[in-house]
């Protein structure tokens, strides 16, 4: 299973290097089975759910290789349009695969997806959105069979502006007959991103960044070789450690603009941000003040992905901060372990309140999600004594190196 184990309290000084996002690349995954021609992705991470989607494209037909920090994706053909629970369960981003199943092959049978247990993320909004485009879906013994041998162009408003149906449908859009639309469509940085992925790829999509998407299908895309942005969420959780550190580090390889949010919050907790073209820099000497309320939106609010961290700052800043969760109902699960460190907070349904204490200390904890895992070793960063953190295999499905990277800035960290 895997451990952590940090001796806190030391300062974290020196650049890190921030990693291809992990939400931006594993969407591209599910695009390059769009066409018969090699795709290569730049900036790619060594993480589980990379190699999770790997094994699933692998299974479809695709041929995987890794080229230093790229994969290159080659499916000739789809020789599969069935992704067994076995490997649905282990990864949320396999329904970012129906789309361009349909796509290419018209027909798939996919498993209800799994992923971190962070409350109810129901896929109904995915399915509405492809009978929107008259993709014919049943959902029978666990498994939802769709045919898209009648697909075609259409007007598609989503009720909630959910990255993963966006997406899903941008992907069965480029290649149907006719005009697509998507009226409520999210923002996030990583729809612009799948946007110029399929754009390199031939594709005719416009509007991604806004709340209204048009992609004018194409008959066919072909091979691209394509960077994906960095990691915010990678990036805004060693701000988050730097914050409760102390130090000064600099992040090399993101942007400012995509953490504007965040920015904002833990600047008014006595750190000092700045950017120099695509770098951050954060200088933080004393500790951090409470940062009032802070409420999880669909970007570009503050990111559900980065509640947890933030709320490692809360539970040492000086005063009280009120943290609600608007995204997910269940993404308190950390606190209880925050709590075993030293931390006092209260939850009452998706609020959480925090008055900070001077230090954190040193306790035995689980990680029983990906983000709230990486909280975890946060705290450890900050705690006194040992921290120890168990199932480090969900932190492992979205951070590449961390050990190493968090070694390198001069913590106490080692991975058992």
């Amino acid at each position: 299973m895997g451990k952590y184990i940090i001796n806190g309290g030391r300062s974290l000084n020196g650049n890190v290097k921030i990693q291809g996002a992990k939400n931006a690349i594993l969407p591209m995954f599910a695009g390059a089975i769009l066409t018969g021609e090699s795709v290569f992705i730049e900036n790619c991470p060594n993480i589980v759910d990379v190699e999770n989607m790997s094994k699933i494209l692998h299974l479809l037909g695709a041929d995987i290789e890794r080229k230093g920090e790229g994969i290159n994706i080659t499916c000739e053909e789809l020789l599969h349009n069935e992704i067994p629970a076995r490997l649905a369960k282990e990864l949320r981003s396999s329904v970012f695969l129906l789309g361009p199943m349909l796509g290419r092959g018209r027909k798939a049978k996919v498993a209800y997806p799994g992923g971190c247990d962070i409350g109810l993320r129901p896929i109904d909004i995915h399915l509405k959105a492809l009978s929107e485009m008259n993709v014919k879906i049943q959902e029978k013994y666990g498994y939802i069979y769709c045919d898209a041998s009648e697909m075609r162009g259409s007007h598609v408003t989503l009720d909630y502006p959910s990255v993963g149906a966006t997406e899903n449908v941008m992907l069965l859009a480029v290649t149907a007959k006719g005009t697509t639309t998507i009226s409520n469509s999210a923002r996030e940085p990583e729809i612009v991103d799948l946007m110029h992925f399929l754009n390199s790829m031939g594709a005719k999509v416009s509007g991604a960044g806004t709340p209204f998407i048009k992609i004018e299908g194409v008959s066919d895309l072909h091979s691209t070789s394509y960077r994906a942005i960095p990691d915010r969420i990678e990036a805004g959780t060693y701000l988050t450690a730097v914050a409760v550190c102390g130090g000064e580090v600099t992040l090399e390889d993101c942007k400012m603009e995509h953490l504007n949010a965040v920015v904002s919050k833990i600047s008014k907790s006595y750190c000092k941000i700045t950017e120099e073209s695509d770098n951050i820099n954060i200088i933080v000497d004393g500790r951090p003040c409470a940062m009032d309320t802070i409420d999880t939106q669909p970007y570009p609010g503050f990111p559900t992905d980065l509640q947890a961290q933030i709320s490692v700052v809360a539970s040492v800043a000086k005063g009280t901060t009120v943290i609600t969760e608007n995204i997910f109902e269940a993404r308190f699960k950390h606190v209880p372990e925050l709590i075993r460190m030293g931390a006092r907070v209260k939850v009452r349904d998706r609020t959480a309140i925090f008055n900070g204490v001077e230090r954190l200390r040193g306790a035995e904890v689980n990680a029983t999600d990906l983000r709230g895992g990486a909280a975890l070793v946060v705290a450890g960063l900050n705690a006194s004594g040992t921290t120890i953190v168990n199932d480090i295999r969900h932190i492992e499905r979205g951070y590449d190196k961390l050990e190493e990277k968090l070694s390198a800035l001069g913590a106490d960290i080692v991975k058992v």
